[in-house]
């Protein structure tokens, strides 16, 4: 009897100690879901969506894995059961496990209760992407307006752009205002020499003081027309070397790109800003997001 009481002991705080580590894996868990959820119903950013939800599912894991290590009997008995009545000696021992036995039922409870908690949690993740599966198509979002008429145009930074604002041969990326860093928003905005512009004539009045606006996706494959060549007038694409004559109206003249720039009409409003005369020529981006599914 010397000698069980060391290992009742050893037992209790290993008991313990897998419940501490079970409950904290459980927390993170928790904590990695209410994450996801929030990035997710929020739009925010789908690296941080996936690290949260990766965060949530191994502190699952690993709750399951402490709980099976710690606190499972590893062990199996078997006793004859006695016919004739049992001794006093028997009866304090049962009496004894019986009573060790109401801190396991406890602990029982709590890790139900926890358990119960972190799948909640993380079944709501799980029934939150039926947003995704049951929202709007790609086809509708990629075909969304992407300008309104009356948008003004703002730099990165939020500063409202005016038709003196760029020098000619000079360049700068621009967005809807209120909308800054939205993707398919990202325009290129140039001014030219007016009198060099050879625009069609439905275009003539869309780039007062020669300042031109195009989308900022390739055609080709939707990468970041970034560069501009001044003495050419020619858009580059650096993915795969595409570009465009803005003189033209961003008609391609070399590259895989088969199609020209969508156009964002301009026109200056009483503080001499620029704004958006109305939509994109065409939805941005390559031709086979547009393409029907």
């Amino acid at each position: 009897m010397a000698d069980e009481k060391p290992l009742a002991d050893q037992e209790e705080r290993r008991q313990n100690l897998g419940m501490v580590l079970t409950m904290l894996a459980f927390a993170v868990s928790i904590a990695g879901a209410i994450g996801f959820l929030y990035v997710y119903w929020t739009n925010h950013d789908n690296g941080l969506m996936g690290a949260s939800a990766a965060v949530a599912l191994a502190g699952m894991g690993v709750g399951l894995v402490v709980w099976t290590h710690f606190l499972m009997r590893h062990e199996e008995a078997a006793a004859e059961r006695p016919v004739l009545p049992s001794s006093p000696e028997l009866r304090e021992a049962f009496v004894e496990d019986f009573v060790a036995g109401q801190d396991q039922i406890g602990r029982r409870q709590v890790l139900g209760w926890a358990t119960t908690g972190t799948l909640v949690v993380l079944g709501a993740g799980g029934l939150s992407l039926l947003r995704s599966l049951f929202g709007a198509s790609p086809e509708t979002v990629l075909k969304a307006p992407v300008w309104r008429r009356g948008d003004r145009l703002v730099t990165p930074e939020g500063r409202p752009v005016s038709v003196e604002t760029l020098e000619p041969g000079s360049t700068i990326t621009v967005f809807p205002e209120g909308r800054v860093g939205f993707v398919p928003g990202q325009t290129v905005l140039i001014r030219v020499q007016a009198d060099l512009l050879r625009l069609p004539p439905e275009r003539r009045q869309w780039a007062p003081q020669g300042n031109v606006a195009f989308s900022r996706l390739c055609t080709h494959a939707g990468c970041p027309v970034a560069l501009y060549e001044a003495t050419r007038h020619l858009l580059l694409c650096p993915c795969h070397q595409s570009t465009f004559n803005v003189l033209t109206g961003a008609q391609p003249t070399s590259g895989p790109a088969a199609r020209a720039l969508p156009q964002l009409p301009l026109y200056v409003d009483a503080h001499n800003h620029l704004r958006a005369a109305g939509d994109f020529t065409e939805p941005p981006g390559p031709g086979f997001w547009s393409l029907p599914s």
